[in-house]
């Protein structure tokens, strides 16, 4: 059990976190976690909800209103200006380029990293020219390169949002992914898309808790919920996702498994329309941070210059 004594009902540690359901299930789970090696009362940790500027603006997708930070900057702020003490997200929305004044401090253990297809049995009973609502640059793209036919059509909200959203006809089928909806006790919702057909964006599945980089009173805390293999693994993806560049338009898979002390990366960028699809793979030691930005440089060597352009900015 980690020594604490700085928290305690009266001064409790305040974990910010978005409204969302989703958002909140998760921030919950870091307060469990924090409790189990703390000892401290339940009283002495509470969470700060907040509206992200994603929840805001629900008809256009987030590459055109400012990307990933739309989820995480009023978190940040409220990091900055001492309204919390720490933030979790979703770990596939933090933007892989911060500021410094900023630490991922630990992760949560991952949760399935699949998607899930809402809608329909499965992806073999779409019909030809369906209408796939995602507002995902590399959903789509994997979904045309598998079936050119199909039709995307924008979706964004929450989870009940999306699925009300497929009920009401405003496309056929939708992706969610899996660990969201298992979070929700939604998981007998929808038919899992396997890795071998769709690899998963990197980061998907996990939770992160950040701090400010000055608070180096909460390290030791942190530190001892972090789990490692999560916290290794995501990394390496944000860091090939670092070497690559591009922006949220640039559609880009990758997911990283630990085996030992060997990580395994597999990554995959892609043409807006899928009609380009480049695929690799790299075995590396976990201590080893320059080997995904290898792998991102084979990556655009072996694309095309009109999809290499498109990570390259």
């Amino acid at each position: 059990m980690t020594e604490i004594t700085a928290f305690s009902p009266g001064n409790p540690l305040r974990i910010g976190t978005r409204r969302s359901p989703l958002a909140l299930i998760q921030a919950e789970m870091a307060k469990a976690a924090l409790l189990l090696v703390s000892g401290l009362p339940d009283a002495a940790i509470v969470l700060v909800p907040m509206l992200a500027g994603g929840d805001k603006v629900q008809d256009r997708p987030l590459a055109e209103i400012g990307g990933k930070a739309l989820w995480t900057k009023e978190l940040e702020r409220a990091l900055i200006d001492n309204d919390i003490d720490i933030a979790v997200h979703s770990m596939k929305d933090v933007e892989t380029i911060r500021a410094p004044q900023f630490t991922l401090a630990a992760m949560l253990p991952r949760a399935d990293v699949r998607d899930r297809i809402v809608g329909v049995a499965d992806l073999q009973s779409l019909k030809p020219g369906a209408k796939i609502g995602t507002s995902s640059p590399r959903r789509a793209a994997q979904l045309l390169a598998l079936r050119p036919d199909l039709e995307i059509v924008m979706l964004r909200g929450n989870v009940a949002r999306r699925i009300e959203q497929i009920e009401q006809g405003v496309a056929d089928a939708t992706l969610l992914a899996a660990a969201g909806l298992d979070r929700l006790d939604m998981g007998d919702t929808g038919s899992a898309i396997g890795l071998d057909v769709m690899l998963p964006a990197a980061a998907q599945g996990a939770v992160g808790i950040d701090r400010l980089t000055a608070r180096e009173d909460l390290a030791a805390l942190l530190d001892s919920i972090n789990h490692a293999a999560t916290f290794d693994c995501v990394m390496a993806e944000r860091e090939l996702l670092a070497a690559l560049g591009g922006n949220c338009h640039s559609p880009v898979a990758a997911l990283a498994t630990l085996d030992g002390d060997t990580i395994t990366l597999q990554a995959e960028i892609l043409s807006a329309d899928g009609s380009e699809r480049v695929t690799d793979t790299a075995e590396f030691d976990r201590q080893n941070n320059a080997a995904p930005g290898a792998l991102a440089a084979r990556l655009l060597a072996a694309a095309s210059a009109e999809l290499a352009a498109m990570f390259q900015q």
